[in-house]
């Protein structure tokens, strides 16, 4: 079962590169904001992954929800400021 969490948290780590494309060449800001956002979410479920595998799982579940609320707040604060410079603009 441990060697099943190992390879699953290494095609994770595969997985996070294909947003991390559009993070550096994305087309728009919205884009590049999404795939952060994706990147995000797959961090906190390679981190529970990790402290699975280490066996602390109570310690990686409080960093894993404390980098969620993180993200969150810090979505919300891009968006925020960008609905803010688009209603200067008009």
């Amino acid at each position: 079962m441990e060697s099943f969490f190992l390879y699953s948290a290494v095609v994770l780590t595969i997985i996070i590169a294909v947003p991390l494309y559009r993070v550096l060449y994305g087309p728009t800001l919205y884009d590049r904001i999404l795939a952060t956002n994706a990147i995000a979410t797959k961090t906190i479920v390679l981190i529970t992954l990790i402290g699975f595998l280490f066996g602390k799982i109570e310690m990686f579940i409080d960093i894993t929800l404390a980098y969620a609320i993180l993200g969150f707040i810090g979505s919300l604060i891009i968006a925020k400021y960008l609905s803010s410079s688009k209603m200067k603009e008009e």
